[in-house]
């Protein structure tokens, strides 16, 4: 059963000692990765523990899986049924997510959610079949496991014939390195939240701004940033030098090499497990055409370059027609670092590594206040300093832009009976959409909220504006196969991103996990549209257990190819919208995939209940959530989940209905 403190108990990792300890698959092509050698079959043993590695020619300690760091990479084929066996070696709890994976909520792998852990020393057997093909990957739910290690790549080949065509193919799983405990590095951020940031604007850049836009309008942009207390530069938590990124557990002194012949199509699967890190993603010279986003096809898109959020999944086809090295290139969203392997005709070569671009500034569009869209024009309306900052940013709070005042509309208590609205009926015919939003109120843990949040499918991404070349925007992406689900939805739910940033709290609806007493209720078969409003000025990747989310780009429904995502990022003063079919019953994580705005508190449990359960909000209230630690789970049809007394290695995975294991 859900229990927050289970799920809460962070778990502190020893650091130390030398050698190396890379798998095969992530070895460069001069040490035989021409192919693409994995674990693969039916049946799996995997040992989770520690172990002395090198990165980046220094000597530290990861924890990962059978001796590696990233894991193994696991391949499955579509349709078949998988037993992993998962034996913990730590002196800690730890589990695997299967991330992606349609799988039954008990095999889901999230500890005091949908199971109780594995402890030391114990042995758990997760068994499921695989309904999907695709780029997946794999990562410990437990702590700040993920920060030292402890994630892996899957592969899940298609039962029948792939619609993609290549020659060959590699794996390059994106990663941010620490070699201090990330046990203190969270302490640091909770203490000071910019202690980590390295990229603030300084006099030399005061200097440079006031010589290219004059010296009135440099001095009015600090004095608006400085009246909020803020920085443009809050890109990113945590940055380089705090951390190294990897490709493949490899920094770019490293070299992670990738061979081709001219004229081949090389597909490259790229995942981004990162603890904190969005990166850029390009390859300078060469295109990338995008065949896959989050492991399911998409139509054929080229760019130059996207960005690839936390979590997030995407499989490209290059086709080098010249004898040439290219350079892959990851870049952090604050552009402090990189990391930059290479694709050449031959093993061991070394592409020429690009220089840093200049760190990106955020905007008064990202703080939720675009004056263009306002009809305000430009920011130059004042003749003196707080005569601008008064026109533009009047009652603002810290990261707060003309604050409107949720608090005065209660939403939770809206009569929607009044407003002639009808509980919709998942199976039946269309009916008007009933919205609901929580009462967001200005406190201690929402120090914002966007007073003009808008929609921005259409970007590229922070600091991808105007970089000359071809940018992935979500507004471009179009499934490949039809949406399954077509259906409009019966009701909304609106969901803030909340944060005080300076305290580095961060939230759903103002309220952080530790804090959530009930789950957010969902019903079996119902469509519903789910709305994300990130009141904060960071972008989140945003990930929901166990379903998809069809990305809702307005003037493309009707396509029936809307893009499916496990995983979305949601921009700063961004209002994004996904339709979820409720088809599996269970309760599902719903978090932030950055590690850390987790670890603090910005999760949930979404609880879908079985379809002969009674509606949620019949009484028209906004949907109340469960108390998990009171729940009765023989009512959900899943028979007895007191996960204080279940041993899951002696679970009997046969007893599971056909129905359930196909999920």
């Amino acid at each position: 059963m859900f229990n927050r403190r289970r799920f809460l108990q962070f778990t502190a990792t020893g650091m130390g000692a030398a050698a190396c300890a890379i798998p095969a698959w992530a070895r460069s092509s001069s040490e035989g990765n021409f192919g693409l050698p994995a674990l693969q079959g039916n049946q799996f043993d995997l040992t989770v523990g520690t172990f002395p590695m090198r990165i980046n020619g220094r000597a530290t300690e990861a924890i990962g899986v059978n001796g590696s760091a990233p894991a193994p990479l696991l391949r499955f084929r579509e349709g078949e049924e998988v037993t992993l066996n998962v034996t913990n070696t730590l002196d800690t709890d730890t589990s695997i997510h299967w991330h992606g994976l349609l799988v039954p909520f008990q095999m889901d792998g999230v500890p005091g959610v949908s199971f109780p852990g594995i402890k030391p020393g114990e042995t758990f057997t997760y068994k499921y079949a695989v309904p999907q093909n695709g780029t997946y990957w794999y990562h410990s739910h437990s702590g700040l496991q993920e920060q030292v290690g402890h994630y892996g790549p899957i592969i899940i080949d298609p039962k029948d014939a792939d619609p993609v065509a290549y020659d060959r193919e590699y794996v390059l799983v994106l990663g941010d390195w620490t070699f201090g405990d990330p046990e203190r590095l969270f302490a640091k951020l909770k203490k000071h939240s910019d202690s980590q940031n390295f990229q603030q604007r300084t006099v030399g850049d005061f200097l440079a701004d006031a010589s290219a836009d004059g010296l009135g309008p440099a001095l009015k942009d600090r004095a608006m940033w400085g009246a909020m207390r803020m920085s443009p530069r809050d890109i990113a938590d945590v940055g380089a030098p705090t951390y190294t990124y990897l490709i493949n557990g490899r920094s770019t002194a490293d070299n992670f090499n990738m061979v081709f012949n001219p004229g081949e199509r090389v597909r490259l699967r790229i995942i981004n497990a990162a603890a904190m890190t969005l990166f850029n993603v390009r390859m300078p010279g060469l295109p990338m055409t995008i065949v896959q986003a989050d492991g399911l096809n998409v139509q054929p898109l080229e760019v130059d370059e996207f960005q690839i959020g936390v979590a997030e999944t995407y499989d490209v086809i290059v086709t080098p027609q010249v004898a040439e090295a290219f350079a892959f290139v990851a870049e952090s969203i604050d552009r402090s670092a990189q990391a930059v392997a290479t694709l050449g005709p031959r093993p061991g070569m070394r592409a020429a590594v690009p220089a840093l671009r200049p760190v990106p500034t955020l905007t008064m569009k990202d703080m939720g206040m675009d004056h263009a869209a306002m009809g305000h024009g430009s920011m130059e309306t004042g003749s003196d300093v707080p005569e601008a900052i008064d026109q533009s940013m009047e009652g603002m709070d810290h990261d707060m832009a003309m604050p409107m005042d949720h608090g005065a509309m209660d939403h939770g208590k809206m009569d929607h009976a009044a407003m002639g609205h009808a509980m919709p009926d998942p199976h039946g015919p269309e009916v008007q959409m009933v919205s609901m939003e929580a009462a967001i109120k200005k406190g201690p843990g929402v120090a914002n909220i966007a007073a003009m949040p808008m929609s921005r499918l259409d970007e590229p991404g922070i600091g991808l504006d105007n970089v000359g070349h071809r940018t992935l925007t979500y507004s471009q992406l179009r499934s490949l196969e039809p949406n399954p689900d077509t259906r409009a939805p019966g009701r909304e739910i609106v969901i803030h991103l909340t944060s005080n940033m300076e305290r580095y709290m961060w939230s759903f609806d103002g309220v952080k996990f530790s804090e959530v007493t009930k789950s957010i209720q969902f019903h079996e078969g119902e469509r519903v549209r789910l709305t994300l409003i990130n009141d904060t000025m960071m972008p989140h990747p945003i990930h929901l257990h166990g379903m998809f989310f069809d990305l809702v780009i307005p003037g493309a429904e009707a396509s029936g190819h809307l893009p499916r995502k496990h995983t979305v990022i949601v921009k700063p003063a961004e209002k994004l919208s996904v339709d979820i079919s409720a088809e599996h019953v269970g309760d599902w994580a719903f978090h932030c995939h950055l590690l850390f705005h987790m670890a603090a508190g910005m999760m949930q449990v979404v609880s879908i209940l079985p379809s002969d359960a009674p509606m949620p909000m019949a009484d028209h209230q906004a949907p109340e959530m469960m108390d998990h630690s009171t729940m009765d789970h023989s009512s959900m049809g899943h028979g007895e989940m007191d996960d204080s007394k279940m041993d899951h290695s002696k679970m009997n995975h046969d007893a599971m209905s056909d129905e359930d294991m196909k999920r």
